[in-house]
């Protein structure tokens, strides 16, 4: 009777696992020394504590071979993210690479080619802005505009001899994307470009961006590269100091230099005349673009209940195109998944 139920039992768990995964070996053996049956007592009390023991066994096999499929079900150690809903469509990108993800477990919504490294343009001003507040001599010191400041690709806003505060230069630096105040910005620090490009690249290896490597504070330089993947690492912290978030944040600035001349930008990016929409918001974010790196865009996004995402487009063929794949991927998230409530 009893060798009839033990052997019904093990040809069970035999049948089991080759039905479930037949192309899994088995994580842990099953193994019964030879003289096991002449030495097992088959009381009713024995066969119990036996059957308890293999079914301790036969659990720790399944979880096992689920966690090494990435199936083990969520717990209090292991929660569940977020799910994608039988009904949603797939989403495609033309931009070189591409990156969704949420802000608060990492979980990746979207990616294409997410750790090909490309040339980051003016997404390199978010790591300026990081490395330039822990190097900021005071947001009203008065700075004068140089020769040397010169930089040209994009709109000029300061001249030579004009005098403005820090504060107007980091602003102009994030919301225009100015690279000649960029420049100014770091000079104010006190330190050389290339004092203050070698703490980029420091800063970039603390945030553990392997990929990411600077040769200019402003992304004139190609040599500038990223990938989709870090970039929304780079955005997160940068996007985490409040100074950074408003200044990306506002539409158009305006402020009068120490000379009089009073001086009106407006933010290049342009999602922020198409948000909120939809109870869905756009809480900073930053453009980029030269001819070989493309036109780029990194942006954080919040719903109604609260549920933050990053984006990152890389090499978008026009201006229009990459922030209209950065609505239509952030809105493709959180219409296509659902968050598991805490």
């Amino acid at each position: 009777m009893f060798i009839s139920v033990l052997a019904s039992f093990f040809i069970s768990v035999f049948i089991f696992n080759q039905a479930n995964y037949p192309l899994t070996p088995p994580a842990v053996g099953f193994s019964m020394p030879k003289n096991f049956l002449s030495r097992f007592n088959p009381s009713t009390e024995n066969l119990r504590g036996f059957l308890s023991d293999q079914g301790r066994v036969l659990g720790a096999v399944e979880a096992g071979i689920f966690e090494s499929r990435g199936m083990l079900p969520s717990g209090p150690d292991k929660p569940l993210g977020p799910q994608r809903l039988p009904q949603s469509s797939d989403f495609k990108v033309t931009a070189r690479s591409a990156v969704a993800e949420s802000c608060d477990d990492g979980f990746a919504f979207f990616t294409h080619e997410p750790d090909r490294v490309a040339p980051i343009a003016s997404l390199t001003k978010l790591m300026t802005s990081l490395v330039f507040l822990e190097y900021n001599p005071g947001w009203e010191t008065i700075y004068e505009i140089k020769k040397e400041d010169r930089r040209e690709g994009g709109r000029i806003y300061l001249f030579l001899g004009e005098k403005v505060t820090v504060k107007d230069l980091f602003h102009l630096s994030l919301v225009a994307s100015d690279n000649t105040a960029t420049i100014a910005l770091v000079r104010s620090t006190g330190l050389s470009e290339e004092e203050f490009v070698k703490k980029m690249n420091e800063k970039a290896i603390g945030l553990g961006l392997s990929k990411t490597k600077f040769s200019d504070p402003v992304g004139l330089n190609n040599d500038n590269v990223s990938t989709a993947s870090e970039m929304v690492k780079l955005a997160k912290n940068a996007l985490a100091e409040e100074d950074i978030r408003q200044a990306t944040l506002t539409k158009d600035y305006q402020f009068k230099t120490l000379n009089g001349t009073q001086k009106y930008v407006s933010s290049t990016d342009y999602l922020l005349k198409n948000f909120p929409n939809n109870g869905l918001k756009i809480i900073g974010g930053k453009t980029g673009y030269t001819d070989v790196a493309g036109y780029c865009f990194v942006g954080e996004f919040i719903d109604q209940a609260g549920r933050k995402i990053m984006t990152v487009i890389l090499g978008g063929n026009s201006s229009d195109e990459r922030f209209q794949e950065t609505k239509d991927l952030a809105e493709w998230v959180f219409s296509s998944f659902a968050w598991q409530e805490s």
